[in-house]
């Protein structure tokens, strides 16, 4: 994920911005983070915080909200989601990394794997826009068109904040 995070930072500055909706804070109840997503993503928040598909289905991102209690459970079922949504995950290709943005430290762990249309990229991040909250961050492309929506995916990602 992070060298696709890269390509699309690159893009982004040779391509038109893309029209984007309002600012959305979840969870709506007592919002945690805000997020600003492409209104063609079609954003719609969970029981536990927002998630979003691209246009044409390449892509599908989820940010759930957790505590220290609920951060196992969270976890667990994103795998669950994914496993229930056909993705399965090859976990000799996982990788880690860590990164800073917006004031947030950022684990991320990204693997390959597989789902009906092929070869899919998968990303699981934990970002703590506050000291006692988690988000869990669930990336799931399929390698070959998830790249065209690298500059929506940077633009998507950097407006990533605790709420205010």
């Amino acid at each position: 994920m992070k060298k696709i995070l890269a390509a699309a930072a690159l893009a982004t500055m040779l391509l038109p911005s893309a029209s984007f909706a309002a600012t959305v804070l979840f969870p709506s109840a007592a919002p945690v983070a805000q997020i600003t997503i492409p209104d063609a993503w079609n954003p719609e928040e969970t029981d536990s915080g927002i998630q979003a598909s691209s246009d044409d289905g390449a892509i599908y991102l989820s940010i759930d909200v957790a505590s220290a209690e609920t951060t196992d459970k969270v976890i667990e079922d994103v795998f669950s989601f994914l496993g229930e949504n056909g993705v399965t995950v090859d976990p000799a290709t996982q990788k880690q990394s860590e990164d800073t943005f917006n004031g947030m430290k950022m684990i991320n762990l990204d693997w390959s794997g597989k789902d009906k249309d092929g070869a899919v990229s998968i990303g699981v991040s934990l970002v703590a826009p506050k000291p006692d909250k988690l988000l869990v961050i669930t990336y799931w492309g399929t390698k070959g068109e998830q790249e065209k929506h690298g500059p929506e995916l940077v633009a998507l990602i950097s407006s990533l904040k605790p709420a205010k």
